[in-house]
């Protein structure tokens, strides 16, 4: 059951003041009573010709990245969507005009509109729409590393529009340039999306960003530098337009089972809660945190469980809207692979996103009144939203998850000291924490 976009309704904001931030309204869950959820994203085409069997029941929705039409996340990667500007510095050869400046936008939304037309139909129900666009980044001084050579063919360019200014001027008209072309391509592109299909959620892979790395250094905190909120800031166009934010939170494996991954994710989807939260609107739209079982560039060692909290229970406790598992087409191609996956969702990874799942909605329950969901007080402590398993069983029946038990007192108390609560739109809700009384059964 979806729960429909809220508009024209005049919300009465209540506030509630934690230990660092205050919590404005936030969309209601798009899967009815779900205040979290686990998307499965990768290609398992190979596991399933090989007759491997994965157990994806504990995931809300099961996609691909493949160019399926008719899911509930649909991917639109830079070959998927328009006619998208880049640089392709291996090949040494240019897309579309290379850089944003040299474009064709009409020629860009036309072919859009006609590939969102393929892949969501027009009667589709409510799910995600990712754009990912990961060759140029909208802000000039956010282009460093390969990614300077945008900057250099937009010096380039105004150079011959321009041939006897000042260096420094032809720089400062590059920069403006690539600027305003950038955000009209990223701005029109998803405002086409979202008014094509407004029942789907739309944003940027990758958007906000908090490069918060050099975790290898002493004394790292995972926070976002200043200098990165201020660029974050100057983005409120792209936040103003996107329905759903994606942060990524891919760990690298030197990162494994170390306490600065927890810092790592913390943060950046810290930054993205408060990203969410700067357009001026009647509630903030949700966010959608990217991870992988995998730790990243490579494909062979899956996250450990203590990593598991770092990245899926980071992301519930702070108050994030679900997690997307992503995979790449090389990461589940053979038949050790698939079978190394199929034991990893068994025995690790469907027990712990059922458990943070239900623990999720069963706060939202006997703390919120069904009405908000459980977030941090203090976001940057380590308190979880995980069930108790003195007191509860995860069990697999009826091709889904189930969590059974009864919550203890002093873990409900717990969570109502360590927790607020952030009410959906359109609801008023208080943390209020009633005991239940009765075994409970919660479906996942």
């Amino acid at each position: 059951m979806a729960v429909p976009f809220l508009s024209g309704i005049a919300f009465r904001i209540i506030v509630f003041i934690t230990a660092t931030f205050a919590l404005p309204y936030t969309e209601p869950p798009l899967i009815h009573d779900h205040p979290f959820v686990a998307i499965w994203n990768a290609p398992t085409d190979q596991c399933q010709k090989l007759d491997i069997p994965l157990d994806t029941a504990a995931f809300q929705a099961v996609t691909t990245p493949s160019a399926l039409p008719g899911q509930f996340l649909t991917i639109f990667y830079e070959d998927r969507l328009g006619l998208y500007p880049k640089v392709d510095t291996i090949k040494r050869k240019l897309y579309s005009g290379g850089i944003p400046q040299n474009g064709n936008l009409t020629q860009h939304l036309a072919k859009a509109q006609t590939q969102i037309d393929h892949f969501i139909s027009q009667d589709s129900s409510p799910g995600l729409a990712v754009i990912d666009w990961e060759s140029w980044r909208p802000l000039w001084d956010q282009n460093w590393g390969s990614k300077r050579v945008y900057q250099k063919l937009s010096i380039a360019q105004a150079l011959q529009m321009a041939p006897f200014v000042s260096s420094k001027k032809i720089s400062k008209l590059a920069k403006s340039q690539f600027q305003h072309a950038g955000r009209h391509f990223m701005e029109r592109t998803i405002s086409l999306g979202v008014g094509e299909r407004p029942s789907r959620r739309w944003g940027f892979y990758l958007f906000p960003d908090c490069f918060n790395y050099g975790w290898e250094k002493p004394g790292y905190t995972g926070k976002c530098s200043t200098q990165t909120q201020k660029q974050n800031n100057q983005m409120l166009w792209l936040w103003e337009h996107s329905t759903a934010l994606f942060p990524s939170v891919y760990l690298h494996l030197n990162l494994r089972n170390s306490p600065r991954a927890a810092l790592y994710v913390r943060n950046r989807v810290q930054e993205a809660l408060r990203v969410a939260a700067l357009p001026k609107r009647p509630y903030t739209v949700p966010i959608y945190v990217y991870s992988r079982p995998l730790y990243r560039d490579q494909t062979q060692k899956f996250q450990s469980l203590t990593d598991l909290v770092s990245t899926v229970g980071e992301s519930a406790a702070l108050g994030a809207s679900g997690v997307v598992m992503w995979g790449g087409t090389r990461d589940y191609n053979n038949k050790a692979a698939c079978q190394s996956l199929s034991e990893y969702l068994t025995s690790t990874f469907n027990p712990y996103i059922a458990n943070v799942t239900a623990a999720a909605m069963l706060c939202s329950e006997v703390l919120c009144q069904k009405r908000g969901r459980c977030v941090r007080k203090n976001y940057d402590s380590s308190q979880y939203l995980h069930l108790n398993p003195t007191y509860f069983s995860i069990l697999r029946a009826a091709k889904r998850y189930v969590a059974i038990g009864l919550p203890s007192a002093a873990d409900l108390d717990a969570w109502a000291e360590n927790f607020t609560c952030q009410c959906y739109a359109g609801w008023r809700c208080s943390p209020n924490l009633v005991h239940p009384t009765t075994i409970r059964l919660i479906w996942v």
